[in-house]
């Protein structure tokens, strides 16, 4: 009897379609695809880097990278330059801020030198930024002195709003500027040089303005006049004095102050030796 040879079946077996199918879901193809290249790549870099020898040679080898670049010229710093300064804060922008140069520009922290720019009293605002051909370029903004303050630890300099810019030598050192005294009177500059503005049809004979009490100015002029000025409006208030002036010249009689200090009632004190005078004049006149 002959026998009819099996044909084999193409079919895949169970497990292999199962293998075929579990391959085709996204989640173990991308298991195989990049968790498995991922996982023995960490591996032998754990394994290798396991040895400290060769993780201080890696070390060694980036930090020689490192210094190598920063150490090229285009990245170097050779000087500083300081802009919109005098000489003396020059120098003193040049001591504060320490520097051996050449350095390289990786080394530097533009913020710290600038905000240690900034400590000087004179500067009233400073940028920093490395210029091409290596230079350290710092440009200035300097407070400029308005007003000279009688302080009690004696003349100092004092801009618009009041900030302390440096010790003054001598009065006559700076002739140009107006003279304040008095407690508080650094905190109250903004006010007082509108008043010096508003003194100027008799600017000649201010001596300065005297803070009183923290709270109101004197203007104190030459033969010992003062005008009291009230807390509030003083600007105003002495107007009025300067028009009764212009008007009636008040301020050339032998007075002794004008006190504006109350609107409502201006009083004037005579000097002792013009009182005198008055009554002997009147007594005079009493007598005829």
């Amino acid at each position: 009897m002959q026998q009819v040879s099996r044909k084999a079946d193409p079919a895949p077996s169970r497990l292999a379609y199962r293998m075929q199918r579990m391959m085709l879901t996204p989640l173990v193809r991308g298991l195989v695809r990049i968790g498995l290249p991922f996982a023995l790549a960490l591996g032998g870099a754990t394994i290798y880097l396991s040895d400290e020898q060769r993780v201080d040679n890696i070390r060694l080898a980036f930090s020689d990278i490192r210094k190598q670049i920063e150490s090229r010229p285009e990245f170097m710093v050779k000087l500083m330059a300081v802009d919109g300064a005098g000489p003396t804060i020059a120098d003193d922008i040049r001591e504060i801020v320490s520097i051996d140069f050449p350095v390289s520009s990786f080394d530097l922290s533009l913020e710290e030198i600038r905000e240690t720019i900034l400590e000087l009293p004179a500067v009233a605002d400073a940028s920093v930024r490395i210029r091409p051909g290596g230079v350290l370029q710092v440009d200035l903004k300097e407070r400029v002195p308005v007003v000279l303050w009688r302080s009690p630890q004696g003349l100092v300099l004092l801009d618009a709003d009041g900030n302390y810019v440096g010790e003054a030598e001598s009065r006559l050192a700076h002739k140009e500027l107006p003279v304040v005294a008095g407690d508080g009177a650094e905190h109250a500059v903004k006010e007082a040089m509108q008043l010096f503005r508003a003194a100027g049809p008799v600017a000649g004979r201010v001596r300065g303005l005297v803070r009183m009490g923290e709270r109101r100015w004197d203007v104190v002029l030459d033969r010992g006049q003062r005008i009291l000025l009230p807390a509030d409006n003083p600007v105003q208030a002495l107007e009025r004095v300067l028009v009764l002036n212009q008007s009636q010249d008040m301020m050339a009689r032998d007075l002794a102050h004008v006190d504006m200090r109350i609107a409502a009632r201006p009083t004037i004190r005579m000097n002792p030796d013009a009182v005198d005078q008055w009554w002997r004049i009147k007594k005079i006149s009493a007598g005829d």
